[in-house]
């Protein structure tokens, strides 16, 4: 296993990378189709869906490409028992790097299209799109647990990928579905950003959603010795 200062680099670069492609594809969408918000969203996703998947193909080899405050929290459940998962020391340094990552993902988009400094003003949290944030975390993390536990770890960056993709588009939130670039975009008044105020309904629906998902998995890929 790499030693913890690369796979925290890892971590970093990962979703500072994750919300620059998120931030950025969303003003850069603004631009092209300033009339068009179904454009926008389309752009938006595309550049997600690809960008996500090559990050975690180059850097998963490295930290597991996490790059979620909830894939983190719940590999380090589910492994904590034979040790598989990651340890919980070394869980915090992930979630505290993801965090500054994604924020610092945020800033460079914004200077990169030369918006301003400032905070978002979108306020997202309805009931509708608190349960879109459940299903779309509990359906990602379902997605990753899934394919570890049947032997097909491979898949997991195109299909992380193409389940987000999708995801843009059937949930009413646009699947944020990850506490770090939540709180990433909260630092970008554009297109993807999400008010102050909204937030911490979002962390605690991605929690549940999280729960919701390893509860499943567990009931649908049981571990050999279960």
């Amino acid at each position: 296993m790499p030693a913890l200062w690369r796979r925290a680099v890892a971590e970093a670069l990962g979703t500072g990378l994750l919300v620059a492609i998120v931030v950025g594809s969303g003003i850069a969408a603004q631009s092209l189709s300033p009339d068009d918000v179904g454009l926008q969203l389309l752009q938006n996703s595309l550049a997600t869906t690809l960008g996500l998947a090559v990050l975690i193909a180059v850097l998963g080899p490295v930290s597991g490409a996490h790059f979620n405050p909830v894939v983190t929290l719940v590999d380090w459940f589910t492994g904590r028992r034979d040790g598989t998962g990651v340890r919980a020391a070394d869980g915090g340094v992930y979630v505290a790097v993801q965090i500054a990552g994604a924020i610092g993902g945020a800033l460079l988009a914004n200077a990169m299209f030369g918006i301003p400094a400032g905070l978002a003003t979108t306020v997202r949290a309805t009931g509708p799109h608190l349960l879109a944030e459940v299903v779309a975390t509990a359906g990602l993390v379902l997605v990753i647990l899934g394919l570890l536990r049947s032997g097909r770890a491979a898949w997991i960056p195109a299909s992380v990928g193409a389940y987000i993709g999708a995801a843009y588009w059937f949930t009413s939130s646009t699947s944020f579905a990850n506490p770090a670039v939540t709180i990433g975009r909260v630092f970008s008044d554009t297109f993807a950003g999400i008010a102050p105020q909204s937030v911490l309904p979002f962390l605690a629906a991605q929690v549940v959603g999280g729960v919701l998902a390893v509860l499943l998995a567990t009931a649908l890929y049981p571990r050999t010795d279960a």
